[in-house]
């Protein structure tokens, strides 16, 4: 099964611990986490970097996306990288679900996007449900800000530091805090202060 018909197949669906789905995610998680020890326990090269994260994507990355390391992600395979983007270090994705970062995007450090929830049921907790984020282009995500699944980041909005985004964010707003509240409406002639 390709990786597309992988995520397809994900979407809306509960995946149990001991179901079959479960278990060939895990196969292809244990691979990623190799390659992400490879990347993150020595210093690379912007273009070594790319060069891994191509394996751990398994799709082209335009040479102008920067990805600073550490880098980390528990499935990889669900990623998508547009043009001209910038990614601080210490940044998860846990992709299961789907992750698309449109061009010109900025994510600063220690943030984290997150695709997959546990089920509420008691009896089922481990098994899991997945639903994919999109962050537009030219938005900024702040330092330590998580997005929860489900959630887009609209085109040029800026996630405030320390923000937990739990609702899509419009284009052009500043949303802050935890949940993230829309504070500012974002006006092309704003100067640099958010």
């Amino acid at each position: 099964m390709s990786n597309e018909d992988l995520q397809k197949k994900l979407m809306g669906e509960t995946i149990l611990k001991d179901s079959e789905l479960f278990k060939e995610i895990h196969l292809i998680k244990q691979n990623n986490e190799r390659l992400l020890m490879e990347l993150n326990t020595q210093y690379h090269t912007k273009e070594k970097v790319l060069e891994y994260m191509e394996k751990i994507t398994g799709k082209s990355l335009d040479k102008s996306v920067t990805i600073s390391q550490p880098f980390y992600s528990d499935f990889g395979k669900h990623i998508t990288f547009g043009k001209n983007i910038f990614i601080n270090q210490n940044v998860t994705f846990v992709d299961l679900g789907g992750i698309t970062i449109e061009d010109d995007v900025l994510i600063g450090p220690s943030s984290r996007l997150i695709t997959v929830n546990h089920l509420i049921d008691p009896k089922a907790r481990r098994g899991l449900n997945v639903a994919p984020i999109l962050v537009k282009k030219n938005a900024w995500i702040g330092a330590n800000a998580t997005i929860l699944p489900g959630i887009t980041v609209g085109e040029n909005a800026i996630v405030a530091a320390d923000s937990t985004v739990t609702r899509n964010v419009p284009d052009n707003v500043i949303v802050a805090g935890s949940p993230a509240k829309e504070i500012r409406k974002i006006l092309e002639d704003t100067e640099s202060d958010a």
